[in-house]
């Protein structure tokens, strides 16, 4: 039998809830058929899918990062602002696609404003110049009678769209990218684009782009840590060849925890060593399990999820949280028909199985993370530093002002049960509790238009301060505890 205690009063931190955020990116039909579809009868008056808007909403986004990704770094956002019979379609580099521009700044606010969340707006420092960077600021947030400022107005916007988040490019280390940069040259960039672009707004924040390499990440802290409140980290994965693809699918995210912890201390000591006051924190602006590359462009980025990276969402989101102190913005990529938890058609649209650990993870947890001890059975994880992996992942978390304690359970185990004994200090427990499990026939499950085989069901169960409870073989669920 498995174990998990907590104590009510083994605090680790707060769960800022900007980790929760998502990601568009004009990429296959992500923005154009997705979120987005003018003359569609599933459409709003402005060409939002009505359909897709309600399973967005459902997710409770809390902020949402535009216009990329790998995209930005070609994107001029002058092209995509005014009357839209006058803006241009441009050749689209980083995807090989025809770019309309009928999908610009003020959409994307105005869908910002539908779903009620914070726009993160990603700044092209490929082929753009500063000029560029701090007009868009001037465009969105500017008061006074300036050039932008009054050209926004002129668009039909007489308030500000005061975005507050502003990335300085996107994965500038990799020559992929338009503008591919050394981590020495990105640096100086970053600073000169960051000061005119704080200039322009001082109470704008910003993220610096980082690369999940240390050189990379020391350079860029070392010149832009007196004007950044966060460093971005990007995670991608799926199986190892050669490995169990189920096991190895879901250690993965420990894999990238051993990173992050790294990158936190560096963090500080850049702090410490600069005198920087103020704080900085890591932004996981892209995150997702993302791996079958096989066939047409279409299908790759299509993906199609089963239940097995619905789990590995489940750890991933379990892991931000354990590390809130140094985690505060994550931006699930990305949220429509691209690598997604929605999936449409010009008829409807169904949700993966990856959107139930993330309903779940927005409904049922609290702002206080808590220290859980857990004691379970491991399996190998030949990646990892550890080299092992608990087949029991846990997150307990408390929501003081309800009165009730939640504990985020996933169970590797793909094809057993796992009897859990649950021990809570510190607190009276209510003699019933609420398990939120999500599962499906086998690991292997996919949803499908009206076949969503994996979802999320809610069942009762007897709780004390002491109980046990049973996780079904490979799910993930969150037990809903009572404090008296």
């Amino acid at each position: 039998m498995s174990t998990i205690k907590i104590d009510l009063s083994q605090r680790v931190g707060t769960v800022d809830r900007k980790i929760y955020g998502n990601f568009i990116e004009h990429l296959g039909r992500c923005i154009y058929g997705g979120i987005y579809e003018p003359g569609s009868p599933l459409s709003d008056e402005r060409g939002f899918r009505k359909d897709a808007l309600e399973a967005v909403r459902a997710l409770k986004v809390p902020i949402l990062r535009w216009p990329g990704g790998n995209f930005v770094s070609g994107y001029h956002w002058m092209d995509g602002v005014g009357p839209k019979e006058s803006r241009p379609k441009r050749r689209e580099l980083a995807w090989h696609a025809v770019e309309s521009n009928q999908f610009g700044t003020n959409e994307f606010i105005e869908y910002c404003r539908l779903i009620d969340t914070e726009p993160y707006i990603c700044v092209n420092m490929g082929s753009g110049t500063q000029d560029e960077a701090a007009n868009w600021v001037e465009y969105c947030n500017g008061t006074g009678d300036t050039e932008f400022a009054n050209l926004r107005r002129s668009h039909g916007y007489e308030q500000p769209h005061k975005v507050k988040y502003w990335g300085l490019g996107n994965e500038v280390y990799g020559d992929w990218q338009i503008g591919h940069k050394s981590a020495q040259d990105y640096a100086k960039a970053a600073r000169e684009f960051g000061k005119v672009m704080k200039w322009t707004d001082p109470d704008i924040e910003l993220v610096a782009c980082g690369a999940q390499h240390l050189e990379w990440d020391v350079e860029v802290l070392d010149h832009t840590a007196d004007l950044v409140q966060y460093i971005a980290a990007h995670y991608y994965w799926g199986p190892t060849p050669g490995e169990d693809p189920y096991y190895s699918t879901l250690t993965k995210p420990a894999n990238f925890e051993e990173y992050l912890r790294i990158l936190w201390q560096l963090i500080c000591d850049t702090r410490r060593k600069r005198g920087i006051r103020h704080e900085i924190k890591i932004a996981l602006d892209e995150w997702n399990v993302w791996y079958r590359t096989g066939g047409n462009t279409e299908e790759v980025l299509q993906e199609r999820y089963d239940l097995t990276d619905a789990l590995a969402v489940a750890i991933f989101l379990n892991m931000m949280r354990r590390n809130c102190h140094a985690i505060e913005i994550a931006n699930l990529a990305q949220l429509v028909n691209v690598i997604a938890p929605i999936f449409t058609s010009p008829e409807g649209l169904f949700r993966q199985t990856i959107y139930f650990p993330l309903q779940a993870a927005v409904d049922y947890s609290g702002g206080i993370a808590l220290n859980a001890w857990v004691d379970c059975e491991t399996c190998e994880a030949p990646g990892n530093l550890a080299r092992t992996q608990p087949l029991l992942d846990v997150f307990a978390s408390l929501d003081e002002a309800a009165g009730k304690l939640f504990i985020s359970a996933v169970n590797l185990k793909k094809d057993e049960p796992q009897e859990v004994r649950v021990k809570i200090d510190s607190a009276r427990v209510g003699p019933e509790g609420v398990a939120h499990i999500v599962n499906g026939p086998s690991a292997e499950t996919v949803n499908d238009f009206g076949a969503e085989q994996v979802a999320m069901i809610h069942e009762t169960f007897a709780a004390s301060a002491d109980f046990i409870y049973t996780l079904p073989a490979h799910s993930a669920a969150v037990l809903e505890v009572d404090l008296g």
